[in-house]
């Protein structure tokens, strides 16, 4: 009875229950999409960075050498020589050095050259064929062979570069050996392959450029002589680059340490991820905070339209709770149909709230994941965090229907209809 009472009184007055519930579902929706934001990113970033304890790259910023290293977000800070970066990796303090190459991409997705080391250190799991062993095998993450409908046995060729528009390097194709099964890790969006494999095809590519330069002024005979050194190995060995290594290092002392080793003895640096993530949550924090206060605010001023409106209302239906009254209706009756109003209209603006919220998860996912590759799950619950919110959400309805409640518990029967 008292929910059928409710519910048309709330919809005999659209309007203000229109603009309480918009005001609900906004505030709502902004806390739940921070809140599923926040908890799948953070689990994202910690999770990539399970047993990594330094990253050894170019001089540059840290924070970018951690983010294009780790989680293949940025550009790399430059390339480092491969023999000297051997010498570090080798090093007693060191447990386990993970060498990675970047290379050119597959319709956006990046080909990094590696070993089979770096499959292992995310437990990473065969679906289908094997790992790479000779130059231009491949093995696929798990979303790379879903959205490129790639099997063991199919061929591509990369393109240069970043961008899936680049040159395409036809002389060079790679083959799919396995294709690996989802980890929620960076690997899920990667192809992987020998590091062998990502200097040749960026040695052919640096001769076929000045081969091409060489034709634009007509010198044939710097032509032959490209021709040449075609047919043998274009960088000497000791010249070899890659991009970065990842250090599991073998004690505490060696992780404060090695990275003043590093930065005294060569040109290259030494970066923490867990720090370098902090850091980053620290600054993204910032803008999450502000945001969440907006949206509590947001959620103060819905409560206050949701008291004004019961107020407002309060004389309008006083004849209403008297007859109430003398069909039989107790005090805390009328008590509770106000309280009960107040809180089905934030229970409505709850689940609108976070089904948009959730809708602007799914938008954000949709961008980020094919500018970064990096998607999150707009069907996922953080049941603690959205239980609180919802908590709040009731709370913030009793708090606005608790002075007009107890106006309507108080209500005098026979003054009210003596002066009907």
């Amino acid at each position: 009875m008292i929910v059928k009472i409710a519910w048309k009184n709330m919809v005999f007055k659209p309007l203000n229950t229109i603009l309480s519930i918009v005001l609900l579902t906004a505030s709502v929706a902004i806390i739940s999409l921070l809140i599923l934001l926040q908890e799948q990113f953070e689990n994202k970033f910690s999770k990539n960075i399970e047993g990594v304890d330094l990253v050894l790259g170019a001089q540059g910023s840290p924070l970018q050498l951690i983010l294009s290293s780790v989680y293949q977000m940025d550009a790399p800070t430059g390339n480092i020589n491969y023999k000297e970066a051997q010498i570090w990796m080798r090093h007693p303090y060191v447990k386990k050095a993970i060498p990675l190459a970047f290379g050119d991409n597959y319709q956006g997705y990046k080909i990094l050259g590696t070993t089979e080391d770096y499959i292992q250190k995310y437990d990473g799991k065969l679906e289908s064929g094997m790992t790479f062993h000779d130059n231009f095998d491949v093995v696929l993450g798990s979303a790379v062979a879903e959205k490129m409908k790639l099997k063991p046995g199919d061929e591509f060729y990369s393109s240069h570069g970043d961008s899936k528009e680049g040159e395409v390097h036809k002389d060079f194709a790679f083959k799919v050996k396995g294709v690996l099964l989802p980890t929620g890790k960076v690997m899920d969006n990667l192809i992987l392959t020998t590091i062998e494999s990502i200097w040749a095809v960026h040695d052919h590519h640096e001769e076929e450029e000045t081969v091409n330069a060489s034709d634009e002024v007509g010198n044939n005979e710097q032509h032959q002589e490209h021709e040449h050194h075609h047919e043998e190995q274009m960088v000497p060995e000791e010249d070899r680059e890659i991009t970065a290594v990842l250090l599991q290092l073998r004690n505490k002392m060696a992780f404060v340490l090695w990275p003043r080793l590093i930065s005294q003895n060569t040109k290259m640096q030494a970066a923490s991820p867990a720090i370098e993530i902090n850091r980053l949550f620290t600054l993204f924090g910032f803008g999450l905070d502000a945001l969440q206060y907006l949206a509590y605010g947001i959620m103060l001023i819905s409560g206050i339209s949701i008291f004004i409106a019961l107020y407002n209302t309060l004389k309008e239906r006083k004849y209403e709770f008297a007859l109430l009254r003398v069909s039989g209706a107790s005090r805390s009756q009328l008590l509770k149909l106000v309280l009960f109003e107040s809180i089905l209209l934030c229970v409505v603006g709850f689940i609108f709230g976070t089904v948009l919220g959730r809708i602007g998860l799914w938008l954000i996912s949709s961008s980020t994941e094919e500018e970064y590759k990096m998607s999150f799950n707009p069907f996922a619950f953080v049941w603690e965090k959205e239980g609180i919110l919802f908590l709040v959400t009731i709370f913030v309805g009793i708090i606005a229907a608790l002075i007009p409640a107890v106006k309507a518990y108080q209500l005098n029967i026979s003054k009210t209809l003596a002066n009907a």
